[in-house]
C-alpha cells in the first residue's frame, strides 16, 4: 500500500486546530509531527488546507439489492467519499428486507466487492423474526434497526409485545425511526376528507406531524429506559423532541443517543413551495422554530451526531403526485459541504462539525479506530479547501439518480482529497482508486 505525505495541514481533531505533517503507512496514520522529512509514495501540499477525520454516516440507504435502479452501493459510495464521508452505515429495507443473518452478510459481500468507503449495514428487526435478531455479531455488525413508523419499504414494527421484547433482549444498540403510524393515518385521512387525493406536499409535515415524531421518541425512550437498551434515535425533526435528551453525562456513558440530519438543519418548510417533493423525507422537514431548536441540541450535546438519511429515488419518482411520490433523497455527495456552509454562516465551528460528524459517531457506535487523527487509528481523511466556491449542477452530481435538493446551491468549501483506510481515492476531482472500503468492526 502506497505511503502518503500530508504536508503543512491544519488538522482539526477533538476539539483543536493546529498545522503539522502527517504520514500515512499500511492503512494507519503512522505518525503526526509539526514537519517531517521522510520519504512517501504520495507528497499532499496541504498548506492552506483544513485535514478533518473523514465522516462517518450512520444512516444512508444505497438501495443494493433489489432497488438499483436508484442507487447502487458502488456509486452512493463513490458519491461519498467525493463528500468527504467515508465510511457509511446502511439501512436494512432493501429488497429482500435484511432480516436474516444470511440476507445480512449477502450486502456485506457485495460492499467487500464494490464500496469506496468503509461501510456497515443494520439487521432489520421485524414483527417476528426475534430469534435472527438475536444471532447479530455485536462486533461486526453496527446495530438493530428498529421502524416504529412506516417509511419506505414494509417494515412497520407496531406490535407492543414485539417492541418490548427488542428493547428487553437486543444484544447491542437499537437505532430507531420514530414516528407514531396511528397519529400519521389519522392526520391522513383528515386531509383526503378534505381534500380528496390532491393533497399538496406543503401539508407533509401537518400529516408527519410534531405529535406523531413526539410520542414515538418518548416511547422508545420510556422503553430504553426501562430495559436500560442501549438506543439511538434516528433523524430527530422536531425542537420539542430534543428536550428527551441528556447532555448532562458524557457521550461514552450515555445509554440514549440522538441524531440530527443535513435537511432538517438546513431547510424548513418554507421550502415546500420551491422543492416540492424533492424535500419529502420522513420524518417530515418542519419549522423554522424546529430547524433551529434542533442546531441547538446539536451544538450543547443533547443531540450527539449528525448524518444524511441518504435516500435516492428516481427524479421521475419523484415528480409523482405528493401520495405517490416517495420519500427520501440524496445527500452523502453535499453533506459536508452543507455543514462547512453553516460554520461560513457562523452557526457552528470546524472543531463541532468533526465532533459531530465523525468523533462522536465512533464513539457512539464502538467503532474501533476510525473517527479520530491519531497515531494507530486508521487513515480516513478528508482535505478540505475552505475558500474555493462551487455550484452544485447536473455535471457534477454523482448520485446515480443525477439529482440533488442542493442543485444551483453554491457552497464556499470544496472537499480536495479524501483518504479510505489509507488509500487515496478522490484528489482534485478526480476518482483515483474503485475498490477501497474495509468492513467496520467494534470495540464492545
Amino acid at each position: 500500500m502506497p505511503t502518503i505525505l500530508i504536508k503543512s495541514a491544519t488538522i482539526i481533531n477533538e476539539d483543536k486546530q493546529f498545522v503539522a505533517d502527517l504520514l500515512v503507512k499500511d492503512g494507519l496514520i503512522e505518525r503526526i509531527d509539526k514537519q517531517m522529512d521522510v520519504p512517501a509514495d504520495r507528497v499532499i501540499n496541504a498548506e492552506g488546507l483544513y485535514l478533518f477525520p473523514g465522516a462517518i454516516d450512520d444512516q444512508v440507504h444505497f438501495r443494493e439489492p433489489g432497488l438499483t435502479h436508484k442507487a447502487t452501493i458502488h456509486s452512493e459510495s463513490r458519491a461519498a467519499v467525493a463528500g468527504g464521508i467515508t465510511s457509511f452505515m446502511e439501512m436494512p429495507n432493501t429488497v429482500p428486507n435484511t432480516l436474516t443473518q444470511e440476507l445480512l452478510e449477502d450486502k456485506y459481500r457485495i460492499a467487500a466487492n464494490s464500496s469506496l468507503a468503509n461501510y456497515s449495514f443494520f439487521m432489520g428487526a421485524s414483527n417476528n423474526n426475534m430469534d435472527e435478531v438475536l444471532r447479530t455479531d455485536i462486533n461486526n455488525v453496527c446495530g438493530i434497526k428498529v421502524f416504529m413508523g412506516s417509511s419506505t419499504g414494509n417494515m412497520l414494527v407496531d406490535d407492543p409485545a414485539t417492541l418490548e421484547n427488542l428493547f428487553a433482549q437486543s444484544p447491542l444498540l437499537i437505532a430507531t425511526h420514530c414516528e407514531d403510524e396511528a397519529t400519521i393515518q389519522s392526520n391522513l385521512n383528515h386531509y383526503k376528507q378534505l381534500l380528496g387525493e390532491n393533497i399538496p406536499v406543503k401539508l407533509h409535515p401537518k400529516i408527519r406531524s410534531e405529535e406523531a415524531c413526539y410520542l414515538s421518541s418518548s416511547m422508545a425512550v420510556d422503553l430504553a429506559k426501562k430495559h436500560n437498551t442501549r438506543l439511538h434515535i434516528l433523524h430527530i425533526s422536531t425542537e420539542k423532541e430534543t428536550h428527551l435528551f441528556d447532555n448532562t453525562v458524557p457521550l461514552k456513558d450515555k445509554r440514549i443517543t440522538a441524531e440530527a440530519c443535513i435537511h432538517h438543519l438546513w431547510f424548513t418548510d418554507a421550502d415546500y413551495e420551491t422543492k416540492g417533493n424533492l424535500i419529502k423525507w420522513n420524518p417530515a422537514i418542519k419549522t423554522e422554530h424546529d430547524r433551529d431548536g434542533i442546531l441547538k441540541a446539536v451544538l450543547d450535546g443533547r443531540i450527539d451526531v449528525i448524518a444524511t438519511d441518504h435516500a435516492p429515488h428516481t427524479i421521475e419518482e419523484k415528480a409523482l403526485p405528493y401520495l405517490q411520490a416517495p420519500s427520501g433523497g440524496p445527500l452523502v455527495q453535499h453533506a459536508l459541504p452543507a455543514m462547512l456552509e453553516l460554520f461560513h454562516q457562523g452557526k457552528i465551528t470546524l472543531e463541532q462539525i468533526a465532533e459531530k460528524m465523525a468523533h462522536n459517531v465512533a464513539t457512539c457506535f464502538q467503532i474501533e479506530k476510525r473517527g479520530f487523527i491519531r497515531e494507530g487509528y486508521f487513515a480516513d481523511l478528508v482535505l478540505v479547501d475552505l475558500n474555493n466556491p462551487w455550484e452544485v449542477t447536473k455535471n457534477n452530481i454523482l448520485y446515480k439518480c443525477k439529482w440533488s435538493p442542493f442543485e444551483g446551491t453554491t457552497f464556499q468549501s470544496k472537499i480536495m482529497h479524501t483518504i479510505v483506510s489509507g488509500n487515496l481515492v478522490w484528489s482534485d476531482d478526480k476518482f483515483t482508486a474503485d475498490i477501497a472500503g474495509r468492513r467496520l468492526s467494534f470495540a464492545r
